[in-house]
């Protein structure tokens, strides 16, 4: 089988935030009648915390509408539980970014799109996105920035162990072999810990044609597929100390992608900010398409792994047209694209992705959004997503652990993903 393959690309997001950001409040709008946006941090260190786009973005609101907004940051291991917390505490915020939203939106505690945009913006999100933002339908999540997944690799460290890049698993398998014989301390990062382990464990189990949903609308965690998939990694990769540099179930990305960085690791899944920040290190990176599996029929390319983050509006507080007004304004161009610029991330409407002005899409970002075109999201509008990913992140890492068997573990996982949509 025979697949196109990218050289080295510019760049999509580093999500996931150091301790000592998390649960920061805005300097701005601390006033009782100020909006509040519960966000995710993007940034990996103080240097590129979010933070100082939300002050703009605030203080340029306050001083154009005289509205003030408080935003709180968490980390991404964090916000969705947070969120989730204050709203069944009766104190949900107005706003919330962060990676699920349709549990919420099955509880009638959302504003529908229409409630909050004019019809022309509505219109401008990019198809793919507001369609996983609906339900019935009906834009609940409205998409903030999106990102796909490939295979990135050291290409400076497969030149010395004399490997090419990987089209199947077989041959992924025989890199990371040669990179292990070549001292590479880690061949494969494998983060399987609790910070985003649903993103790393579906791009496997996409490439073996399995996935977190089957076509008539439930779940299908323990298919067979991805069953095979787990029990692949963990007899092919992790058995034989492929992977590292912790044990999966204890790696979380943002180390994995540190270690990258230190030039440690061959491969791993990432998105273009690290290939950004790996050239910044004047690291060689390489792209291609996530291998598949050897017994895939011949010439099939599963879908890329695509990833989106959902902007929701509560309907607690009743602040229905304030909070239009800022989301209107965060979604001009301008600001989106800022945002998106800044972690060299696919902004999510269609005008800001032809904006190449203040950090829209550059030549090396548009593999990506075409990618995303085709690409799979997670079930986000599921109404038990948001606990059912939660409960995969704390869990799938099990199945590669020594003694853990991907069968038990994922029927685990998908008892409770029954019990939980049955409750929706």
């Amino acid at each position: 089988m025979r697949r196109r393959h990218s050289g080295a690309v510019a760049s999509v997001a580093a999500f996931a935030l150091l301790g000592p950001l998390a649960g920061c409040g805005s300097s701005l709008g601390s006033g009782g009648d100020a909006l509040h946006l519960v966000a995710a941090e993007y940034g990996d260190s103080p240097a590129t915390s979010s933070r100082s786009y939300w002050d703009k973005v605030t203080k340029d609101f306050a001083a154009r509408t005289g509205l003030e907004v408080e935003v709180t940051l968490h980390p991404w291991e964090d916000v969705d539980r947070e969120v989730t917390r204050m709203v069944n505490a009766g104190e949900a915020p107005d706003m919330a970014l962060m990676g699920a939203y349709s549990d919420f939106a099955a509880q009638g505690r959302l504003y529908e799109a229409s409630d909050l945009l004019t019809v022309s913006a509505e219109a401008n999100f990019l198809p793919p996105l507001a369609e996983a933002g609906s339900v019935g339908n009906k834009l609940y999540g409205l998409p903030f920035v999106a990102s796909t997944r490939l295979l990135f690799y050291n290409e400076a460290l497969f030149e010395k162990a004399g490997a090419t890049a990987p089209e199947t698993w077989s041959e992924l398998k025989r890199t990371a072999e040669a990179l292990k014989a070549d001292g590479v301390p880690t061949p494969y990062a494998l983060p399987l810990g609790p910070e985003e382990a649903h993103a790393e464990a579906m791009i496997w189990e996409l490439s073996n044609g399995g996935g977190y949903a089957d076509g008539s609308g439930g779940y299908s965690i323990a298919s067979e597929q991805n069953v095979q998939t787990l029990r692949w990694i963990k007899d092919k990769l992790v058995t034989p100390g492929l992977t590292g540099p912790v044990a999966p179930s204890k790696l979380n990305r943002k180390d994995a992608f540190a270690a990258f960085l230190r030039g440690e690791v061959g491969m791993l899944n990432g998105y273009p900010s690290l290939a950004h920040e790996a050239k910044a290190r004047g690291i060689r990176v390489g792209t291609v398409a996530m291998p598949v599996a050897d017994w895939m029929e011949d010439g099939s390319e599963p879908p890329t792994m695509g990833v989106a983050d959902w902007m929701m509006a509560f309907k607690e507080n009743g602040r229905r047209e304030d909070i239009g007004k800022f989301l209107d304004f965060v979604y001009q161009d301008k600001n989106l694209s800022d945002f998106a610029g800044r972690y060299h991330l696919l902004p999510s409407t269609t005008s800001a992705a032809r904006t190449p002005a203040g950090g829209g899409l550059d030549d090396s970002d548009e593999q990506f959004l075409a990618a995303l075109r085709t690409a799979q999201l997670y079930p986000v509008s599921k109404p038990s997503w948001l606990q059912v990913s939660d409960t995969i992140k704390r869990n799938v890492g099990r199945a590669v652990e020594p003694g853990g068997d991907p069968k038990t573990v994922l029927d685990e996982i998908a008892e409770r993903a029954r019990g939980l949509a049955a409750k929706n």
